[in-house]
C-alpha cells in the first residue's frame, strides 16, 4: 500500500533514520574493539576496518545531525550565527571524512580497496546530504536564520559521487541513495522552493511530461513526438568491404545451437542481429533519442556522470572528469540543449571558453550508468541470449573469467568521432545500438600475435589494447600531434603487414545488436550521436 505521507516528510524521516543508524553502527564498532582483541585488516567488513578516531568523528557528526532533526526548538535557544556556524562546521567535518577516505582510494587497486574506506566515504556523503536537506527545510519553513544558497545541486552531486567513486558501499548504500534522490525530485516537483531553471526546455518545445503521482508512470510515445531527436549528422562514414553476417532476431535456442556448432579451435564468429530489441521502451515509449527525455530522467540534467575527455583513451591529453549530465549534453552532444540542463547560468561559459570546449570530444564510456540511474535501467531488458552457455576462449584459456552471476551492463554515449581503440575483452558481448550509428571492425582471436599489443603504461597493464590506430591505418584520421615525432608507436610502422590481417566489419543501425565472441579484437567508432549498451556474459 502506497504511503500517504508527503515526499518532503518521507525524505526528512529518511535522513533522520540514516543519521541514527550510522551513529548506532559506529557505536557498535567502537564497542567491539574496546571489548575484544580482534585486529583490523583489509578483510575486516564494514566500517570496522577504519581507524578508531575516524569512526568516532563520523559518530559525532551523525549525532549532531540527529539532534538538528529531532530538536527544532533549538532555533529559539541559539543565535543565528551559532546555528550557521554549527551547520558549516558539520559539513566541513563530513567533507574532511570523505576526503580522508578518498585519499585511501589511491593506495590500492580498486578491487583491493578495503570496503571500510568506501563505506566511510558513502556514510559521510549520506550525512552531508542530510545536513544540506536540513538547511533546505529551515528555508522552506520560512526561517531566515540560515543564510545560504539553495543546496539542491550540491545535494545531487554529493550522492552521485558516492555512487560513482565509492560504489555506495555499506548497508544503506545504493538503496538509500536511490530512494533519497527519487524523493528529492518529487519534493522539487511539488515545491515552489525548487525553482525551475530559467529557459528550461524552451529550445526543445516546452516542458517534458511529468507524472503527478507515480514517478515511473508509463508515458505514451506520442507525448515525446513534439520534442526533437538528436541530429543524425555523420561527418564521415567508412566503406564496408568485409561485412559481418547479418540475421534477423533469433531465439535463445537458435543462438545456443549457433554457439554449439562453432568449431572449437576457432569459436563462433560475430553476428549482427536485427529486431532483437524492437520492444525496448528506450526505442519506443521512452525514447533515448530525445534529449528532452534523457533530461527528464536525470533530474533535469543535474545527475553527475563520469566522462572521458579526448578522442580515444590511448591518445595523449586524454582525461576523465565528472560533470552534470546536462552539461555533457549541451557542451559535447547537442548545443541546442544549452538552456535545458537544469543548472541555470552556472554552465554557461564565456564565448571563447565554450568554443574551446566544443572542439574537444567527450565520451560517457564503459560506465554502469543504468545502475546509477534506475529510471533508465527500466527502459531496457537483458536479452535472453545473455543466458546461453557460450564456449571458452578458443586460443587462450587463461583469458576465461569466473562465471558472472548476472550480465555486466555498460553504457556508451557520445558525439560523432568517439573511438574505442582496437582491443579485446575477456567476456562474450552483446553490443546493442539504441541511438545513432557505429562502425565496428573485428579481428579473430587467432590473429592476436599480429595485433601488436601494448605493454604496461604508467603501471597499468594495457595488453588487451593494440598499438595500431585503425583510423590512421585507413587514412580516416590525421596523426595525433604527440605521435608526429615517432616517440609513441601509433601503428605507422608495419602498416603493410597489418593490412594483410583479415577482418570483419559492420555499421550498426539503431536497433541492431552485435554479438562479439570472447577474444575477438574490435575497434569501435561513433559515426553520429550514439547511445549503446553492452552486455558482458560468460
Amino acid at each position: 500500500m502506497a504511503s500517504t505521507t508527503s515526499p518532503l516528510a518521507q525524505l526528512r524521516a529518511h535522513c533522520l533514520s540514516a543519521a541514527e543508524d550510522i551513529q548506532q553502527e559506529c557505536q557498535r564498532a567502537l564497542s567491539s574493539f574496546s571489548s575484544t582483541t580482534t585486529s583490523r585488516n583489509s578483510t575486516t567488513t564494514g566500517i570496522l576496518g577504519c581507524d578508531t578516531p575516524l569512526i568516532q568523528l563520523l559518530q559525532r557528526q551523525a549525532g549532531i545531525l540527529s539532534r538538528l532533526y529531532t530538536n527544532p526548538s533549538n532555533k529559539e535557544q541559539q543565535s543565528d550565527q551559532t546555528r550557521t556556524s554549527e551547520l558549516q562546521l558539520l559539513i566541513q567535518r563530513l567533507d574532511d571524512l570523505a576526503s580522508i577516505a578518498y585519499g585511501k582510494f589511491y593506495a590500492y587497486l580498486y578491487k583491493d580497496l578495503p570496503v571500510c574506506w568506501r563505506q566511510l566515504y558513502t556514510d559521510a556523503s549520506i550525512l552531508k546530504f542530510g545536513a544540506l536537506f536540513w538547511a533546505w527545510l529551515e528555508q522552506k519553513d520560512g526561517s531566515k536564520s540560515i543564510e545560504m544558497p539553495m543546496p539542491l545541486d550540491e545535494m545531487v552531486r554529493t550522492l552521485d559521487l558516492a555512487l560513482i567513486l565509492a560504489g555506495a558501499a555499506g548497508k544503506r548504500g545504493r538503496g538509500w541513495i536511490d530512494k533519497s534522490l527519487g524523493l528529492l525530485e518529487s519534493v522539487c516537483r511539488d515545491s515552489s522552493s525548487c525553482m525551475k531553471p530559467k529557459g528550461y526546455l524552451e529550445d526543445l518545445g516546452g516542458d517534458p511530461p511529468r507524472p503527478t503521482k507515480k514517478r515511473r508512470l508509463s508515458i505514451d510515445n506520442n507525448t515525446w513526438d513534439k520534442f526533437p531527436s538528436f541530429a543524425s549528422t555523420e561527418p564521415f562514414t567508412p566503406p564496408i568491404r568485409h561485412p559481418v553476417r547479418r540475421i534477423n532476431a533469433l531465439s535463445m535456442e537458435e543462438f545456443q545451437t549457433y554457439l554449439d556448432k562453432a568449431p572449437k579451435e576457432r569459436g563462433p564468429e560475430p553476428l549482427v542481429i536485427s529486431g532483437l530489441v524492437n520492444d525496448w521502451p528506450a526505442r519506443t515509449t521512452h525514447p533515448w533519442k530525445k534529449p528532452a527525455y534523457l533530461l527528464s530522467r536525470t533530474f533535469d540534467g543535474r545527475r553527475r556522470v563520469p566522462v572521458e575527455i579526448g578522442r580515444s583513451y590511448v591518445d595523449d591529453g586524454w582525461g576523465q572528469k565528472i560533470i552534470p549530465f546536462g552539461e555533457f549534453l549541451s557542451e559535447y552532444i547537442d548545443s541546442t540543449t544549452s538552456s535545458t540542463t537544469g543548472l541555470g547560468t552556472e554552465l554557461h561559459q564565456a564565448g571563447s571558453e565554450k568554443e574551446k570546449k566544443q572542439e574537444k570530444i567527450a565520451y560517457l564510456a564503459q560506465h554502469q550508468l543504468l545502475t546509477q540511474l534506475p529510471l533508465l535501467r527500466s527502459d531496457i531488458t537483458i536479452p535472453d541470449l545473455c543466458y546461453t552457455s557460450p564456449p571458452s576462449h578458443p586460443t587462450d584459456p587463461t583469458q576465461d573469467q569466473e562465471e558472472l552471476e548476472e550480465p555486466q551492463l555498460n553504457a556508451w554515449f557520445g558525439p560523432p568521432g568517439t573511438i574505442t581503440p582496437l582491443h579485446t575483452d575477456p567476456y562474450h558481448n552483446l553490443l546493442v545500438q539504441v541511438v545513432g550509428r557505429k562502425y565496428v571492425r573485428l579481428y579473430a582471436p587467432q590473429e592476436t600475435e599480429r595485433m601488436r599489443k601494448r605493454g604496461k603504461e604508467d603501471g597499468v597493464d594495457m595488453g588487451n589494447t593494440s598499438l595500431v590506430d585503425v583510423g590512421l591505418l585507413e587514412g580516416w584520421d590525421e596523426p595525433c600531434e604527440q605521435n608526429e615525432d615517432g616517440e609513441e608507436d601509433s601503428g605507422e610502422d608495419g602498416f603493410d603487414d597489418f593490412r594483410k590481417v583479415p577482418y570483419l566489419e559492420c555499421i550498426l543501425e539503431e536497433g541492431d545488436t552485435l554479438y562479439i565472441p570472447i577474444g575477438w579484437w574490435h575497434y569501435v567508432r561513433g559515426l553520429s550521436v550514439s547511445f549503446s549498451v553492452s552486455f558482458w556474459w560468460n
